[in-house]
């Protein structure tokens, strides 16, 4: 019987703690025999949220664990606590798998397990995540990321994704599927967090790119260049990439092409247009030029990503879509 052992402190979320519980502490015998010996573990009653806990056991028994579950960790700006760090690389050492629930990665990358790896959190906090353990890869697109003997996970609802397959990994995809459908989830989803992240503009303000910026949204639809923008924002190619990389972190031609997708998503979401006419509303040119750039970026084709978020407008023809 494989042994799961929950990492469990103060300040920890609620929801992945839940998620975790509910997959490997039920008992789920009557599908799977033997199931999980589940243990929550820590160092006395835990305040999470609302809820206090009594673990069954203190964070040493982490390392008598076969698996140990990391959940959410609340304040990622903070440096987790010492003797959860501690306990979680001791148990990695005894050799058990370790796998954290969205932003339990940084602890996991406290305890130095990230290094040389990659990795994933919710992506609101993957620069921070990178920042902060720059020996690992940090990728902000997927739902979850399996290197063996250290597991991360994103955010939320991608806790199930990666419980679930933890859940393949250790009794096979039919009882993965088992539990999925009691849980009414699926056992499998599409694509990655990419098609969740909201990505800001930068604010309005007295910044050399505050004019150009709305200028360029206006005109997605036309065939922009680098040059384009250099001359609007009366600057050289090379002084306009310092200034973009300086307020967005990326380059002028990464920008414009994000600003593309995130057009394309909004014009799924809320309109029944075709694909064709959003691609050449977006400056892809082609369907078939959006639908590999948008599948490239979100994860999804745009017609998968229209019926998970449209709104019953855009569903209403958009589900019959012209190819």
């Amino acid at each position: 019987m494989p042994a799961v052992a929950l990492a469990v402190t103060d300040g920890m979320l609620h929801y992945e703690l839940s998620v975790a519980v509910e997959v490997f502490g039920s008992d789920l015998t009557h599908t799977v025999d033997p199931w999980y010996d589940f243990a929550l573990c820590g160092n006395g009653p835990v305040r999470v949220g609302r809820f206090r806990l009594e673990p069954d056991h203190g964070l040493d028994h982490l390392a008598r664990a076969d698996t140990v579950i990391v959940p959410g960790w609340a304040d990622p700006d903070r440096e987790p606590p010492a003797d959860l760090v501690e306990a979680v690389r001791a148990a990695h050492a005894a050799g058990a798998r370790v796998a954290s629930l969205c932003t339990g990665a940084f602890v996991l990358g406290a305890a130095g397990l990230l290094d040389g790896r990659r990795a994933t959190t919710h992506w609101a906090h993957t620069r921070e995540l990178a920042r902060r353990h720059p020996l690992a890869t940090v990728d902000p697109d997927v739902l979850y990321v399996d290197n063996g003997d250290v597991l991360t996970s994103a955010g939320k609802a991608a806790a199930m994704d990666l419980c679930l397959h933890l859940v393949r990994l250790d009794h096979g995809s039919a009882n993965a599927n088992r539990i999925a459908r009691r849980l009414v989830v699926p056992p499998h989803r599409d694509g990655g967090q990419a098609q969740f992240i909201a990505t800001p503009l930068p604010e309005p303000g007295n910044h050399p790119l505050a004019d150009l910026l709305p200028w360029v949204l206006e005109r997605l639809d036309q065939p922009l260049t680098v040059e384009d923008l250099a001359r609007r924002a009366r600057m050289s190619s090379r002084h306009l990439g310092r200034h973009f990389t300086h307020l967005t972190g990326t380059t002028p031609l990464k920008w414009l092409h994000t600003q593309r997708i995130r057009h394309a998503q909004q014009l799924l979401e809320t309109t029944n247009a075709t694909v064709d006419t959003i691609a050449a509303a977006t400056g892809m040119g082609t369907a078939t030029t959006l639908r590999r750039h948008f599948h490239r970026a979100v994860g999804v084709p745009p017609d998968t990503y229209r019926r998970t978020f449209g709104s019953s407008r855009s569903l209403r023809d958009g589900g019959r879509e012209r190819r």
